[in-house]
């Protein structure tokens, strides 16, 4: 599958997009880690939930879970949400 990858952590993967495998997100984020490792970990915390500033998105719609089921054509969208006071 294809994901879009988020300016902030282009320099994990030198580019706007990468391809990923996996049966579910989370196994997709997995394989994203092995191919460009220290991502997931941006993206996912210790406690093994998407962390707080991270949207992603699958197929334009929320991602409902990280053990959703993946099809090799979904789009995954990694977003880095703004925050700030």
């Amino acid at each position: 599958m294809k994901v879009l990858i988020p300016g902030a952590l282009r320099s994990y993967t030198q580019s706007h997009e990468a391809a990923a495998h996996g049966a579910t997100l989370d196994e997709a984020l997995e394989d994203l880690d092995r191919q460009y490792p220290g991502i997931r970990f941006r993206v996912i915390d210790e406690q093994g939930k998407v962390r707080r500033h991270i949207r992603i998105f699958v197929n334009g719609a929320s991602a409902e879970s990280l053990s959703m089921h993946m099809q090799p054509s979904d789009e995954v969208i990694l977003v880095q949400a703004l925050s700030g006071g």
